[in-house]
C-alpha cells in the first residue's frame, strides 16, 4: 500500500492492481492508518476529483479541502 502523501492526520494512498476488472484511477483516504472502509476518490483524466464513497465518514468540509489539495497536487504533476 503506497502512501502518496499525508494531509494532517489523513493518509492518501492507493492499492496496486485493485479489483477485477480494474477500477478507474483513484486514491483512498483514511484517518490514521489505511483501513478496508476508507473513503475512495476517483481521479479524472483532467485531474479533477469525484467522490466514489465516503465510507470512512470524513466530515464534508474536511473532505472538500482534501479533494481540493489532491486536485492541486494533480495539476502540479501535469504541469511539469
Amino acid at each position: 500500500m503506497p502512501q502518496i502523501f499525508k494531509i494532517g492526520s489523513y493518509w492518501i494512498y492507493f492499492w496496486s492492481n485493485e479489483n477485477d476488472p480494474l477500477e478507474p484511477i483513484h486514491v483512498h483516504v483514511a484517518k490514521g492508518k489505511p483501513t478496508s472502509n476508507a473513503t475512495k476518490i476517483w481521479i479524472t483524466k483532467a485531474g479533477k476529483c469525484l467522490l466514489c464513497n465516503n465510507d470512512s465518514k470524513i466530515p464534508s468540509k474536511t473532505l472538500r479541502n482534501i479533494m481540493r489539495i489532491i486536485e492541486a497536487r494533480n495539476n502540479e504533476v501535469v504541469d511539469k
